[in-house]
């Protein structure tokens, strides 16, 4: 036991590389393996391949992304805390941090980079979050530590979208994406009911009063954080 201790502190922490895009999987690959403390096991570009890898190679880290072929990024912090609590989790994403960083630490994740950011910033993330930290850009950290002490005087804004539920933000974006009702309940694996609920808890929360308004609101959001 002691000697497995040992090993585990002197070699490379694996990291697990999470996106759909090839040339950024290929990217971080180069990268992260450039440095002595750190090796790739593995690189899925949806959520089952990522589940199984995560079952086979029991990485120590695993970067997603919030877009993946076939789920949610989210979906897949989820399944893997509930599944391997020990693997740490960063998200690296296109999408706007105000939105998606509180969401993803409460799914398990213990860090948020941009991926504008990422070649700067993600070495340092990593190192962070295996060390046992959580890691955000300054400015998130700000906004959450004066969200929890009751912004300290100073009102801190927040958007209408932030008070969507996970799944009503994942319906809201393939909405701007342009699929239907029926293409987003297979994608979802949900009823067309249940979409269309969503639909109208979105609008409501949204503060719109048509469905035409919906859409060209999460078309201009999507086009905004593509």
């Amino acid at each position: 036991m002691a000697r497995e201790q040992a090993d585990a502190r002197t070699r490379p922490a694996r990291v697990l590389i999470v996106d759909d895009h090839p040339i950024v999987r290929e990217g971080l690959a180069l990268l992260i393996s450039s440095q002595p403390d750190l090796e790739v096991c593995g690189a899925a570009e949806d959520v089952a391949t990522a589940g199984q890898l995560v079952d086979e190679l029991k990485p120590d880290l695993a970067i997603v992304d919030l877009s993946l072929k076939g789920s949610s990024g989210l979906e897949l912090i989820k399944r893997i805390k509930a599944k391997h609590p020990s693997v740490r989790i960063l998200v690296s994403s296109i999408h706007d941090e105000s939105v998606y960083a509180e969401r993803v630490l409460r799914a398990g994740a213990m860090g948020y980079v941009n991926k504008q950011e990422a070649t700067r910033t993600i070495l340092g993330a990593i190192r962070r979050i295996l060390d046992g930290r959580v890691y955000l850009s300054e400015r998130m950290a700000d906004r959450l530590l004066c969200r929890a002490v009751g912004g300290g005087g100073e009102r801190v804004e927040v958007s209408p979208i932030e008070s969507l539920s996970d799944r009503e933000l994942e319906v809201f974006e393939l909405i701007g994406q342009g699929l239907s009702t029926n293409e987003i309940a297979a994608k979802l694996h949900l009823s067309s009911k249940t979409v269309e609920t969503y639909r109208d808890r979105i609008r409501l929360k949204l503060d719109l009063s048509t469905g035409s308004q919906l859409a060209r609101h999460a078309l201009l959001w999507v086009l905004e954080n593509a």
